[in-house]
């Protein structure tokens, strides 16, 4: 009986040390996953706070690029040279590129990958991108002789349509019926935020200015999918080194630009005659711009491409109203409404791998 007694004694007290095992074990993996939420809300909570401020700086720097443009305008013409505002603007992203990749050798060492190689091979697939983006900013200035800065932030969202078309084209990429109905969409939108129904002219837009947006669409698209065929082509290069090249050409293009049109007046007149704070703000704009550009598509996602896009459409209208006296017509506010659902139509239309 003695004996008997004691094995119930010992087999209570297995039970209670199990029990507390257990809710020791209990314990600890609610503790664990409090602490991974947390952890998880924490991780969230940030990467929406980066794609926060990255889509109100790509927003803000999108709307006021082209109120930059015609506000440094002096009794509607350009008092310092165009294309030493390009070399300018060149000249600090190629800066900026290169401090990026002085603290990526910093972290990292200089690798294979990061290293600034001179050889040809390395660099001959950037002249061409440079040209056509040379072409490309030097009509950005041009075509302000025809449209005002709302409408030059409407036609620019041409070329969604030639950097789709030329996806298909060079990269082989398939587009849905989704996207193709986008551009259709996209087009009327551009049309109707032209409309003029106080003018003979059914369109505010003279006809070289629709000429001008078109070439624009058509270079800014072909470069961008040519840079983006680069890219890929050397997936495993650090993309601060294809920009430091990239812009290296830009410079060197610029440079010709400035010697085959503006020599006499910079030789006269100086490198930096007629420029303003206006002047300053919209070059550190331009260079910025390209580098916010580069953010989105690593920190954030294409999405919010799309409502920068949208809400400075709006925005550059808006402030166009106050500082030039824009007249915000029905016409105007259905065509932006019409190109921003294209816009979101086109992002969202992708095909499914």
């Amino acid at each position: 009986m003695e004996y008997r007694k004691i094995k119930d004694l010992e087999k209570e007290g297995d039970t209670t040390q199990d029990d507390i095992e257990e809710s020791h074990k209990k314990s600890l993996i609610a503790s664990t996953s409090t602490m991974s939420v947390i952890g998880g809300s924490s991780a969230n909570l940030s990467k929406w706070k980066l794609k926060s401020v990255v889509t109100i700086a790509l927003t803000v720097l999108t709307s006021s690029q082209a109120i930059l443009i015609v506000w440094s305008k002096r009794a509607g013409k350009y008092e310092y040279s165009v294309t030493t505002a390009n070399f300018s603007v060149e000249a600090l992203k190629c800066a900026l590129s290169f401090a990026a990749l002085l603290r990526t050798w910093n972290i990292e060492g200089v690798t294979e990958d990061n290293r600034l190689k001179m050889s040809w091979d390395e660099v001959n697939v950037y002249p061409i991108p440079a040209a056509l983006y040379l072409v490309k900013n030097l009509l950005q200035y041009y075509i302000f002789a025809y449209v005002d800065a709302p409408a030059y932030q409407i036609l620019k969202n041409l070329n969604i349509i030639s950097t789709g078309v030329l996806y298909r084209i060079i990269l082989k990429k398939k587009l849905s019926e989704v996207q193709w109905a986008a551009f259709i969409v996209l087009c009327a939108g551009c049309t109707t935020a032209q409309l003029n129904p106080s003018s003979d002219h059914v369109l505010q837009t003279p006809f070289q200015g629709w000429v001008m947006a078109i070439v624009m669409a058509l270079l800014s698209g072909f470069a961008g999918v040519y840079t983006e065929a680069i890219i890929k082509k050397r997936p495993s290069r650090n993309i601060n080194v294809q920009n430091f090249w990239l812009y290296v050409f830009g410079m060197i293009f610029n440079a010709i630009a400035i010697l085959t049109q503006d020599f006499d007046a910079v030789m006269n007149q100086g490198f930096f005659h007629g420029y303003s704070l206006i002047t300053a703000c919209m070059i550190l704009n331009h260079a910025l711009s390209g580098i916010a550009v580069s953010m989105v598509m690593k920190y954030a996602d294409n999405i919010v491409k799309v409502y920068s896009t949208s809400v400075a459409m709006i925005l550059t209208a808006v402030v166009s109203v106050f500082l030039f006296g824009f007249h915000l017509s029905l016409a105007f506010f259905l065509g932006t409404t019409v190109v921003s659902v294209s816009i979101y139509l086109h992002s969202i239309g992708k095909p499914q791998r």
